[in-house]
């Protein structure tokens, strides 16, 4: 049904995790394709002797490379991108099956919903500590309370775990590798879908999953993926996600294109900051 596109970088027993949950929590059977950087830590062998597809580096090629490297292998007409220290929830895929048959046309970027341990102000996921590495993870408990956690339908889709069309992933040309190792990568893939047409960016509530948090990213060293963006696309991050996307408010149907005025105003003053850069 989907083809779940999985970076990962010698993070080997959160990955395992996470593909196990995909196989015990899934209602369809899906393709599960790994990239992996390094995999000295036991991931290579681990995917060789559980049939896994995968493609392979030797060092870190960072999330953009990855995610095109691996949605090479794609053999279904979805591909998902999730991270490595993602933990499925039962009926995560049939709410997104259920949302993508709704549509009219393949023109969309989906999001499930992330349940997170810590509070970063971030309006599209819930926040409900059930452990913060795999320690303390509770998994019987969030198994017992996930589905009774409140949350609506919302704008802004473009944190992983996203689904496209195959054809649209194709149409924008993947992931930017100018934007390696991938910060603002996310933010980047939105604006060439909306660049391709796409207007609903829709997270489904009732499609969850339990998110670690950055357990690789804290080892990279980071591109600077705001000034990538702003140089590239004319417009800051923030213009994108509060007048484009408008991130985190409730899903009412395909946005609109910003207003004029205001986005005349946002353009004048991304302008006078690229002119200081």
């Amino acid at each position: 049904m989907f083809s779940i596109v999985i970076p990962t970088w010698n993070n080997l027993r959160y990955i395992q995790l996470c593909v196990e949950s995909i196989r015990k929590n899934s209602a369809h059977p899906h393709q599960i394709i790994l990239h992996i950087n390094d995999g000295s830590d036991g991931t290579l062998s681990w995917a060789n002797s559980e049939k896994l597809d995968y493609t392979h580096t030797l060092d870190n090629a960072g999330i953009c490379v990855a995610v095109n490297q691996a949605a090479a292998l794609a053999t279904h007409n979805y591909i998902m991108y999730m991270n490595d220290d993602m933990y499925v929830l039962p009926d995560w895929d049939t709410e997104l099956l259920r949302a993508i048959t709704a549509l009219p046309d393949d023109n969309f970027m989906f999001s499930a919903t992330m349940i997170e341990p810590s509070d970063h102000h971030n309006p599209c996921v819930i926040v409900q500590n059930f452990g913060t590495d795999l320690t303390t993870f509770r998994e019987a408990e969030l198994l017992g309370a996930y589905a009774s956690l409140p949350k609506t339908d919302w704008n802004g889709s473009a944190w992983p775990p996203t689904i496209v069309h195959r054809k649209y992933w194709h149409i924008v040309g993947g992931y930017s590798i100018e934007l390696s190792p991938g910060m603002s990568s996310d933010d980047d893939f939105a604006m060439k879908m909306w660049m391709a047409g796409c207007r609903i960016f829709k997270g489904i509530a009732s499609s969850r999953v339990y998110h670690f948090q950055a357990k690789s990213t804290h080892r990279i060293v980071k591109n600077d993926g705001r000034k990538q963006f702003l140089m590239k696309w004319g417009i800051n991050q923030s213009t994108f996600n509060n007048h484009y996307l408008k991130r985190g408010t409730s899903f009412t149907g395909p946005l609109q294109e910003p207003d004029a005025s205001i986005l005349k105003a946002e353009r004048l003053r991304a302008w006078l900051k690229r002119k200081m850069v």
